[in-house]
């Protein structure tokens, strides 16, 4: 199976190598990197280009923020699996996607998901474990979700469930796996593994301020999905998150 890895970047020469270096040595040969960069100022573009040994397609140019970025990148995707790869996140060992690529092939899902660890910005110390656990329906009404850089989807999930929805600033992510996952009931499977580390950060996760606008943003992505949580949805999804701490 061919499988398409989009990574969007801007100024990320600190931290893209990484990211690159983790689909550099993923066993499964099929493999194309998709890097969509936002006209980045610093070395970014010329890393990509002197550092990935993938196939893959390289455009930097002015975006509308990480969402549009992504969408893009799906308009140049010619793989039969799609995951998104941010520049400051990485694989967690050489066999990711082969892992990957088997379940899909013995369960038949339309999207894998798996765990995931945050860690420290120079990636030596684990600071949350997100491990997501067996999926049943309606659970996204209980807060749940699973963590958005270990999903890998089929192509034609995208082509008939649609993109990003650049309304959102900083919830697409959730939107998209809301209207995949809950609404359109697409069949998911879990590898219960750790496949990426993400550094720490995150513009929803930052102050008060944006945690409120990202719970704004979470209520909008079940209304414009003609979608109805419980009352209790949106406060369980951030709480969720303290027992990644443990």
């Amino acid at each position: 199976m061919r499988v398409s890895i989009i990574t969007s970047s801007y100024n990320s020469s600190e931290t893209i190598a990484d990211t690159i270096y983790s689909v550099n040595s993923q066993t499964h040969q099929e493999i194309e990197h998709v890097f969509i960069d936002g006209k980045s100022s610093d070395h970014s573009v010329e890393i990509i280009n002197n550092t990935s040994t993938r196939e893959k397609v390289v455009i930097s140019e002015k975006d509308k923020g990480i969402y549009d970025a992504m969408n893009k990148g799906l308009s140049q995707v010619s793989g039969e699996l799609i995951a998104i790869l941010n520049s400051d996140d990485f694989y967690n060992g050489e066999d990711v996607v082969s892992d990957v690529v088997t379940l899909f092939k013995e369960s038949g899902a339309d999207a894998v998901y798996a765990d995931l660890d945050y860690v420290t910005e120079d990636t030596t110390k684990i600071v949350r474990k997100w491990r997501s656990g067996y999926y049943e329906h309606g659970m996204f009404k209980w807060g749940w979700m699973p963590p958005h850089p270990t999903l890998f989807v089929k192509k034609e999930v995208y082509e008939k469930y649609g993109n990003f929805n650049l309304d959102l600033k900083s919830a697409a992510d959730y939107e998209i796996m809301l209207r995949f996952i809950h609404k359109n009931e697409i069949k998911l499977a879990y590898l219960p593994r750790v496949t990426v580390k993400m550094r720490v950060g995150g513009l929803s996760n930052s102050s008060l301020k944006h945690r409120l606008f990202a719970n704004m943003e979470d209520r909008k992505a079940w209304t414009i999905n003609n979608l109805k949580p419980n009352l209790f949805t949106l406060y369980l999804k951030p709480l969720r998150k303290i027992f990644q701490y443990i």
